[in-house]
């Protein structure tokens, strides 16, 4: 992106070391995003906002896909029969 310099190798593995260890604290605790604040700060404030953008993004996809696999694709009108 113009205007922002691109990060360091020790950048890179900084904002992915937070980034992990937010993703695990979601993982064990549900997605319950409050009890990982402090976590989703230091992933903040250690990869740059667009990085941050694709990784939530990322997430929920990653999240999406997970569900399609475990639960398999269900039509909406099957979704009360089960």
């Amino acid at each position: 992106a113009a205007g922002m310099a691109a990060p360091t190798m020790e950048e890179r593995k900084a904002c992915w070391g937070a980034r992990d260890e937010f993703w695990q604290c979601l993982d064990s605790h549900g997605e319950d995003a409050a009890k990982c604040e402090k976590l989703r700060r230091a992933f903040e404030s250690r990869c740059p906002q667009q990085w941050v953008k694709h990784f939530d993004k990322r997430r929920d996809f990653l999240k999406y896909k997970k569900k399609l696999e475990t639960e398999g694709y269900q039509p909406p009108e099957a979704a009360g029969k089960s």
